[in-house]
């Protein structure tokens, strides 16, 4: 496992957000398959709409380090909620591509059904990896192993499946390191041989958006990030994620 990112030979002012656009202009509607590791609905929700213009998404749900099984259901299930109406809505404006086997009769329009894979809750994991970095601030190293897991995951199972990108909506939030998680997303597909889709989603209003998005769709907007620190963090009075 790579538990740390060096800063050496690092581009600190790398535009990952102008990358995934500039890729995105290179593929084209293709239908290529992307497996999109989520943190929680509400994240996923700009993320869904904008990629799959170009993917065919398969949300990969694996957050071991939710801090209880209650919350860890409740984002799960408000995760499958916005997906099964994200999909209700694109066939009832008859834009659904419900046949992905082949892009012959691919329409400008058209968007595939975004499919949903649940990994076990496995929340010793990630209480093992945050052993001794208990009193570590939110975004220091505990965040980074966390990061490092979810997207280790990520990259194992889109290998596994052949998918043909992985990444993460971890990148929306103005709280989180997205040249970090850049980064760790670029070494795993180095080590599983599964390209890595760049991106800085908080960019071009993205979190806003999905701010926007979670009104209309009335998500579960929790106002921590997940783990029994961050919790303890809300607990005692700071801002919410």
């Amino acid at each position: 496992m790579i538990w740390a990112v060096e800063d050496d030979g690092i581009d600190m002012n790398r535009n990952y957000q102008k990358e995934l656009d500039n890729l995105l202009g290179a593929e084209g509607k293709k239908g290529k398959r992307l497996l999109l590791h989520s943190c929680c609905a509400p994240c996923s929700s700009y993320v869904l709409i904008y990629l799959r213009q170009y993917f065919r998404i398969t949300v990969f749900y694996y957050n071991s380090n939710i801090t209880e099984q209650t919350e860890y259901e409740k984002r799960r299930e408000e995760q499958k909620r916005l997906i099964a109406v994200l999909n209700t809505e694109a066939a009832q404006q008859g834009i659904l591509e419900e046949d992905g086997s082949s892009l012959s009769a691919w329409r400008e329009e058209s968007v595939f059904p975004i499919e949903i894979q649940e990994a076990p809750y496995e929340p010793e994991v990630f209480l093992n990896l945050a052993a001794g970095l208990e009193t570590c601030p939110e975004g220091g190293l505990r965040c980074e192993r966390c990061f490092q897991l979810r997207l280790e995951e990520t990259a194992k199972l889109a290998k596994e499946l052949s998918y043909d990108y992985f990444t993460t909506t971890l990148t929306i939030s103005p709280l989180k390191n997205a040249r970090l998680l850049n980064e760790i997303g670029q070494q795993l597909a180095e080590q599983y041989e599964v390209p890595f889709l760049p991106s800085d989603f908080k960019k071009k209003e993205g979190y806003k958006q999905s701010v926007e998005l979670s009104r209309k769709y009335d998500l579960y907007r929790q106002n921590y990030c997940g783990c029994v620190f961050s919790k303890a963090e809300k607990d005692s009075g700071k801002k919410p994620i």
